[in-house]
């Protein structure tokens, strides 16, 4: 999936088409990858996670073998598509490791979780230029196709197969609830509209940056693109620092300080990515630490709503907002500029600190909008964290 994103100029190339063209591709992609949030990663509160997870990968390795071999730009396009479907192991991943982590530390583990993500991300992204440069593209994805495979006999091995969350509900019933959830939680609400522009940033950032290192003033090769995936690995690298400040904040406070580091991260962009390489150094170092640190937040708060709808929760908060990034991002890019399309995402970071500042750190459950229970930014009372989260779970007839 994320192969595609790196290999938009060789793609453009073999399938002679022009950028906006090309474009398809990563907007097909993250359109896939919402469709398959929506309706497979529910199914971790309904089925087997083991099972679910190891037939996800077995289905996304075989559809990368067809993006290896295939000639057919309609037919890359569609499998692309297919293969972002199902492409949601992660989102599998992380209720359950929210399941499994001691209350406390929650976070820590979760943060690992995203970590190993972006990891994967990040590594494509080097590994692609790396091979696009000196052989086929199509090598990336035989390469992709055989770490899948190697996947899923690990997991095979190490995976734990855990009982059924819901074992008395339909699947019409999760989709259902996941609805309700989408309309009724504050919490879940605002979450899902932080995580929607901070994904708009970070999908439009990456995407426009390939075509602005390869334009003027830059003219990189696609192998020096793809190793500036390697500079976000020292944003990365701090995961376990991340996730343990997370654990000993307030979540609030934790978004607060990403979102801020996100919005500098994207003024720096704009006033010096056509300037010098070193403000696009920065700049992606401290977005990748931003979106980081607010999704290890976001989520740590949104699982605490419901323990037995995780997976459901999980699902409404990142359903959106790469597609649109994309999109968008490109879009601006093509019609407007650098500096267009980086300022834009500086509006959607003050979005997210707008939205985050009208419900303050200490709102109550069912509370919309304001400011209650103090000014602490830190975690008091760890110990009582489960019992708590037991007492704001829905009761089964909200299942």
């Amino acid at each position: 999936m994320v192969a595609s994103l790196v290999l938009t100029i060789e793609l453009s190339h073999h399938f002679n088409v022009d950028d906006v063209g090309v474009s398809r591709i990563p907007v097909l992609l993250q359109a896939g990858y919402a469709v398959g949030l929506l309706l497979l990663s529910p199914l971790g509160d309904l089925l087997r996670r083991r099972s679910l997870v190891l037939l996800l990968i077995l289905i996304s390795g075989s559809l990368t073998i067809g993006l290896a071999i295939t000639n057919s730009l309609v037919v890359f396009e569609v499998l692309s598509f297919l293969t972002a479907i199902v492409s949601v192991t992660p989102q599998v991943l992380l209720p359950l490791t929210a399941d499994l982590a001691p209350a406390n530390r929650r976070a820590t583990f979760i943060s690992f979780i995203l970590a190993g993500l972006l990891t994967g991300v990040l590594l494509a992204r080097v590994l692609s230029g790396i091979i696009a440069q000196y052989s086929s593209y199509r090598n990336i994805y035989w390469m992709g196709a055989s770490g899948q495979f190697f996947l899923l006999i690990v997991l095979y091995l190490v995976t734990p197969d855990v009982p059924v969350k819901n074992g008395d509900i339909s699947y019409f019933q999760i989709l259902k609830t996941m609805a309700k959830f989408a309309v009724t939680e504050p919490a879940l609400i605002q979450g899902s509209i932080i995580l929607f522009c901070s994904s708009a940033i970070f999908a439009g950032f990456w995407v426009t940056m390939t075509f602005l290192l390869n334009g003027s003033p830059y003219h990189y090769t696609t192998l020096v693109i793809g190793l500036f995936g390697l500079v976000g690995m020292v944003g990365i690298s701090l995961a376990p620092v991340v996730g343990r400040l997370v654990d000993g904040l307030v979540p609030w406070m934790a978004t607060f300080v990403a979102i801020s580091l996100a919005i500098s991260s994207q003024i720096i962009q704009t006033f010096g990515g056509e300037i010098n390489v070193a403000a696009v150094i920065i700049a992606t170092i401290v977005l990748d630490i931003a979106v980081q640190a607010t999704q290890v937040s976001l989520t740590t708060a949104i699982f605490s709503i419901a323990p037995e709808a995780r997976s459901r929760l999980n699902a409404v908060l990142v359903l959106s907002g790469q597609v649109m990034g994309t999109a968008v991002g490109t879009k601006l890019y093509v019609e407007g500029g650098y500096k267009l399309s980086s300022g834009i995402r500086v509006v959607f970071g003050r979005v997210e600190l707008l939205v985050l500042l009208l419900r303050g750190p200490h709102v109550s459950r069912g509370k919309w909008i304001g400011w209650e229970g103090g000014m602490n930014f830190r975690k008091i009372e760890k110990k009582t964290e489960t019992v708590q989260e037991e007492a704001s779970s829905s009761t089964p007839e909200e299942k």
